[in-house]
């Protein structure tokens, strides 16, 4: 039976894909959850509108997350920490510790699209990436600096 994909199926297809599949999986699993739709005009139709609407839609979003990571490029973000006698940090600067800092400047990003392959734990300034699309990335600067305590 041949049937349209509504989303991506692993092992399957992509939204949109046309694929012969067995009867007996298109009806009684694919079918009734609404995963596809059997191959006639109006569907083949509706589905390219739908992957046309979506196109226009994903472009939009690429387009305003690429203006978002142009902002984000001249964001720094600093962080005091305590350090000890060789300048180490107690601790480490966590992806959630720069979320925090980015969200003290109004700017609201989740703590997993910040992509630090380890914690930080020593002073400096690092470029950190941050996904704010799938396609797009941006870099953010991070200064780790000494926490001044008052005695």
């Amino acid at each position: 039976m041949d049937i349209i994909l509504r989303e991506h199926i692993d092992n399957l297809g992509r939204r949109g894909d046309i694929v012969k599949v067995a009867t007996g999986y298109a009806r009684n699993y694919l079918l009734p959850r609404k995963l596809a739709l059997p191959v006639t005009e109006g569907n083949r139709r509706q589905i390219e509108h739908e992957r046309k609407l979506g196109e226009v839609r994903e472009a939009a979003d690429k387009q305003a997350a690429e203006a978002f990571a142009a902002s984000l490029g001249s964001v720094e973000c600093v962080i005091a920490r305590r350090v000890g006698e060789q300048d180490t940090l107690y601790g480490s600067v966590t992806a959630a510790d720069i979320a925090e800092c980015l969200a003290t400047q109004q700017i609201d990003i989740d703590k997993r699209k910040i992509q630090l392959g380890e914690p930080i734990r020593q002073l400096g300034e690092f470029s950190i990436p941050v996904k704010v699309h799938r396609e797009v990335t941006a870099q953010v600067a991070l200064k780790v600096i000494k926490e001044v305590l008052d005695e």
